[in-house]
């Protein structure tokens, strides 16, 4: 029975080709832009190299003390990591990055600005990158202060144009390093990984940092398990309700282990301060805006689709007349329109693929490969089954309720 119905609504598109054509222009025209939209939120927060354990995976990003005449917000700091998210029960290990900081350097006749940042060796251990050469820095490093630096490949292009990196010295922040190890390249909108120079946060020029409960560092908190997070959430969060203020303008202080997602969706409803990060809320908008942007060219092809109805309101009498049930012709014309919405999304996975690639190549976002993955080819497939539903319904129910008599005339109603 199908197979029948493939046939027909294949046999109907073709024969009526304007209509067809006008529907897959807007269908595939609305899929691209979902398409690259669902790419870019899938380049930013699901999980890929280096962040490879994102399941399991929790990041202090930022803190706020605040009083009765004084609010301050900033980066997590060293002392805030270092007392209060270790030994925290369930977590695997714990790893500090303070937050990317331009930095110059002048190979040869040339000014060259790198995005600098100290970390410690467990941030490797965490973070699964790919090297290209050498490694990272080890625990010894970091103790000892050493001079050491993991460079990514773009750094390693700047400097010494491709050449191997490993043993060569790089000037950065005013000091010298010696590279150690080179990875591959991470996107800018991955902020716990993305950065040109990786150095031991023990080579920073003061130790003034190893006091602030506020900061330019981010602690990551590796869990043992998915289904430990929220318990490393709430035992962490208790620590920082107990601790006391270093400045009697302060009266307390807030700060939350989080994934990226429930950060931004903190940031962008304001609600970091009642322990709560709305990552529903979140979720609720990016969905909704989804719906609504289908909303318009669902509209129109219902329109498209109805008037494709009334054209045929002839051979719909005659198949009523000839003994065809309602569910038969509903379900006829919900595969025709199915079959409509999956080639517009054929069309529009080619143009997608182009425009990320157009979008790569013009490096808007630095250091992204924008690409149509596994999630995102469900996520489209997904997105062109709703569109072929919610534009079929409409028209589905117009037939259904079409007179055989009039029909037969050539008249809808």
């Amino acid at each position: 029975m199908l197979r029948s119905y493939l046939k027909l609504a294949w046999r109907v598109l073709w024969r009526r080709r304007f209509f067809t054509a006008i529907s897959l222009f807007g269908i595939s025209l609305t899929l691209v832009v979902l398409m690259v939209a669902t790419a870019l939120l899938d380049h930013t927060f699901a999980p890929m190299a280096p962040e490879v354990r994102q399941a399991r995976t929790l990041v202090i990003f930022n803190a706020t003390m605040t009083g009765p005449r004084s609010t301050w917000r900033d980066g997590a700091g060293f002392q805030l990591v270092d007392r209060y998210a270790r030994n925290l029960a369930n977590v695997e290990r714990v790893a500090m990055i303070s937050f990317p900081e331009d930095v110059f350097s002048y190979p040869g006749s040339t000014r060259v600005q790198s995005s600098l940042r100290r970390a410690d060796a467990e941030y490797w251990r965490i973070l699964d990158f790919d090297f290209l050469e050498g490694g990272p820095f080890a625990d010894q490093d970091v103790r000892n202060g050493s001079r050491v630096a993991v460079i990514n490949a773009a750094t390693r292009d700047r400097f010494f144009g491709g050449a191997a990196a490993v043993g060569r010295w790089i000037d950065a922040d005013g000091l010298r390093f010696r590279v150690v190890g080179v990875t591959a390249n991470v996107s800018a909108s991955r902020p716990v990984s993305t950065g040109d120079i990786f150095v031991p946060y023990t080579t920073a020029k003061t130790d003034a940092y190893k006091t602030r409960l506020l900061g330019s560092f981010m602690g990551i908190l590796l869990g043992r398990s998915p289904a430990d997070l929220p318990g490393i959430k709430a035992e962490f969060a208790s620590r920082v309700a107990a601790a006391p203020m270093p400045d009697k303008d302060y009266e307390h202080l807030y700060a939350a282990a989080e994934t990226y997602f429930e950060s931004v969706a903190a940031d962008t409803f304001g609600q970091r301060n009642d322990d709560t990060t709305r990552a529903e809320r979140l979720w609720i908008a990016i969905v909704g805006a989804a719906l609504l942007f289908l909303l318009l060219p669902t509209v129109n092809l219902v329109n498209l689709n109805v008037s494709r109805i009334m054209e045929r309101a002839s051979e719909i009498g005659v198949r009523k007349a000839f003994g065809a049930s309602t569910g038969t012709l509903v379900t006829q014309f919900m595969v025709e329109n199915v079959m409509l919405t999956l080639l517009g999304g054929v069309i529009g996975f080619v143009l997608s693929a182009v425009v990320l690639k157009a979008i790569t190549a013009a490096e808007l976002i630095e250091h992204a490969r924008l690409a149509i993955n596994a999630r995102v080819f469900l996520y489209g497939l997904g997105l062109s089954l709703v569109f072929g539903l919610l534009s079929g319904v409409y028209p589905a129910w117009r037939m259904a309720r079409l007179n055989p008599v009039a029909a037969l005339k050539g008249v809808g109603r």
